[in-house]
């Protein structure tokens, strides 16, 4: 009898999450909606790769840092001699015979003694010391893969590896890890270890110490937790904030940094060197003023959106420089736009072509599909959608080249949804803001990127979408925007922008907050979405808002089932200079209903809502996110973040929404 009633329970079980699972049909009174609203935007700015998301623990590893890259920076930046013991030695940077041509920079190590005056607990050779991206945060019993390429010259040599807490005021050093190589090839031989410590430290250092005299040459050194996102690489705290947004595309690589800034052509990213084996990837300057490695190349961004289940939205350059805005932005002053030959444009159109190729293509048939499959990911990646340009001034010349590539892609796949650029500024009296609606109306283009970084009173009060033509072909991509600053007040003031975003979620299909990510002590632009250091993220007010929001997908809007006392009936919110609004979505996919309430001004606001439409559960999801106007998340104080608790559902009911709070509540159906 037992065994039935628990094989009843269990049946009533499956058959409840087979419906709340099965597809339904939306109720009357529901506008179609883009349910792909809230992504991600990606770029490598304020070491949002190396040092960040890209779990690589080794600053400067392959040695090619530069004095083209910062004022001061060498091959040897971010490492030091060491030489435990009284060692002696020297150390040479050299570029004949490399390791590969795109990293032609490696160093010689000399050893001429290793041994005397004394050798206190093992502490002696001569070598390198690298300290990381301000120390290397480590873990007790984790382990840590190392990789290093080095080749001998002369006798074989005896090579030790440490992970060693530096000693301070007197003290002797903390030896954490270690393992010991014999190196005797005299070609580039990659060699590997784990590396476990005993204990937990925040500022560890690496040593490679030669404990043979000698020469030998060392390149591409690496140190990688072995607990990465998924094992694929990336930093898996960071990797989570973005998981838990639920975003559903990412935008990469950028940005400023898609067309190199402002140094020309042979600066430009271009995504054929950053795909393959890490050695072999043609590293580059960043646009803001540091180094990128590559490791956390298009391999691993379109792996990371596979892993988030996230469409990939790659933008290429289209033979046209950023022009800087003339020096408007602060960063590369009197910069003009520079575009290259038409006569070199098929080069560039290629790039797009091989790219599509390279991510959909089949490896039985296609070169850039089988190197897809080389590194380890046969299937497809199913790419969508492919965006070309990023905030180029649109001239004439942009607008031949632009025209040749879009048209080149469409010809050969009429399935690949491309996104266009708007210009630097998307404002209705923008020149290029006009210029690149006209060429989006003119080529039917399927998608346009606009950009406004503003105060929040513009997000406050600005409902342009709500007049954008209906039978326009071309939809709206917001693909960076926020208010410039990080309170609380400017986080609703963007929840409630983002409310009138999804009132005209017919209009505009995708939108994306900038920038994503930004290091302690290494920030190039205020404000992100999230700080983090070595230890940690540090979330802001306006993650837990586009949370809310990329929880809350949907493909149905719903404008009646909210009215705020003292509103004339049948008015929808958020209105133009009014600062609460609200917003009902259902996604008929996972047969649930959203109802998000803003309130960003001073004063308590009351919600009739009206769900009688709908058939709910018995119990909902409250979250709610509240404070003081000024209050901010930093690195030092952490005041706000969501609450969460589970209510009785109900078709009819009032909500008091007090000042300064975004609620949400989640109901399945």
């Amino acid at each position: 009898m037992k065994r039935l009633l628990f094989s009843g329970a269990a049946l009533l079980a499956a058959s409840l999450l087979a419906t709340a699972q099965r597809p339904m049909n939306a109720p009357r009174g529901g506008k179609a909606i883009s349910d792909e609203l809230i992504g991600i935007f990606f770029e490598d700015i304020s070491s949002a790769a190396d040092g960040g998301l890209y779990a690589e623990l080794l600053q400067n590893g392959s040695f090619e840092y530069s004095p083209v890259e910062r004022d001061g920076w060498g091959a040897g930046t971010a490492w030091r001699q060491a030489r435990p013991g009284h060692s002696l030695g020297n150390m040479q940077v050299r570029m004949d015979r490399p390791l590969n041509d795109n990293n032609p920079t490696y160093m010689r190590l000399h050893a001429e003694r290793v041994r005397e005056f004394y050798d206190y607990k093992g502490w002696r050779g001569y070598g390198l010391q690298n300290d990381g991206f301000d120390g290397i945060s480590v873990k007790a019993g984790a382990g840590y893969n190392f990789s290093v390429f080095l080749r001998n010259i002369g006798q074989a040599k005896q090579v030790r590896v440490a992970l060693v807490q530096p000693g301070h005021r007197g003290q002797e050093p903390v030896l954490l890890a270690e393992t010991m190589l014999n190196v005797s090839d005299t070609q580039w031989k990659k060699y590997e270890a784990v590396l476990t410590p005993t204990q937990d430290c925040k500022n560890a250092v690496l040593q490679v110490l030669m404990l043979t005299t000698g020469d030998m040459d060392i390149d591409e050194l690496s140190l990688m937790p072995q607990d990465t996102f998924k094992g694929h690489g990336l930093r898996k705290d960071l990797a989570q904030t973005l998981a838990d947004l639920q975003p559903k595309f990412m935008r990469f690589p950028g940005g400023c940094v898609v067309h190199g800034g402002g140094d020309g052509f042979w600066n430009t990213y271009r995504w054929k060197t950053t795909i393959g084996p890490r050695e072999q990837r043609r590293h580059l300057k960043n646009t803001w003023g540091y180094h990128q490695s590559m490791g956390l190349g298009y391999y691993e961004y379109f792996q990371f959106c596979e892993d988030l289940g996230m469409q990939p939205v790659p933008i290429l350059p289209c033979g046209v420089s950023c022009q800087g805005t003339n020096g408007g932005w602060g960063m590369w002053p009197q910069q003009a736009q520079d575009v290259c030959p038409m006569s070199e444009i098929d080069e560039w159109a290629q790039d797009a072509l091989d790219l599509i190729e390279w991510a959909n293509g089949d490896p039985a048939t296609s070169k850039w599909a089988k190197m897809r499959a080389d590194q380890g990911h046969p299937k497809p990646f199913n790419l969508k959608y492919l965006g070309l340009g990023n905030e180029e001034k649109i001239t004439p010349e942009f607008n031949e080249r632009f025209k040749y590539i879009y048209n080149k892609v469409r010809e050969k796949y009429p399935d690949i949804i491309i996104v266009g650029t708007a210009g630097p500024g998307s404002h209705a009296d923008n020149p290029d803001f006009q210029a690149g609606w006209k060429l989006a109306e003119e080529l039917q283009m399927p998608i346009l990127d606009e950009h406004y970084y503003e105060q929040r009173d513009y997000f406050l009060s600005k409902r342009q979408y709500d007049s954008y033509p209906r039978d326009r072909k071309t939809k709206v991509y917001l693909g960076e925007y926020a208010a410039k600053d990080k309170k609380l007040i400017d986080a609703l003031a963007e929840g409630l922008y983002l409310l009138h975003v999804e009132r005209n979620g017919d209009v505009v299909c995708m939108t994306s907050y900038a920038p994503l990510f930004a290091r302690k002590n290494a920030t190039n632009w205020n404000p992100d979405l999230i700080y983090f250091d070595n230890e940690r993220p540090f979330l802001t007010c306006s993650y837990y808002v586009q949370q809310m929001f990329g929880q809350s997908s949907g493909q149905y809007y719903y404008g009646d089932c909210v009215t705020f006392e003292g509103d004339a009936p049948g008015v929808e919110q958020p209105q133009v200079d009014v600062h609460y609004g609200q917003s009902v979505v259902l996604n008929t996919k996972t047969r649930k209903l959203y109802v998000k309430l803003v309130n960003a001004g001073a004063e308590a606001k009351t919600a009739n809502i009206n769900l009688s439409r709908f058939s709910l559960k018995k119990m909902a999801t409250k979250t709610v996110l509240s404070g003081k106007a000024d209050d901010e998340n930093n690195f030092d104080r952490q005041p706000i973040a969501p609450q969460k608790e589970q209510v009785k559902a109900k078709k009819k009911f009032t909500v008091d929404l007090q000042p300064y709070t975004m609620m949400m509540l989640e109901y399945q159906l």
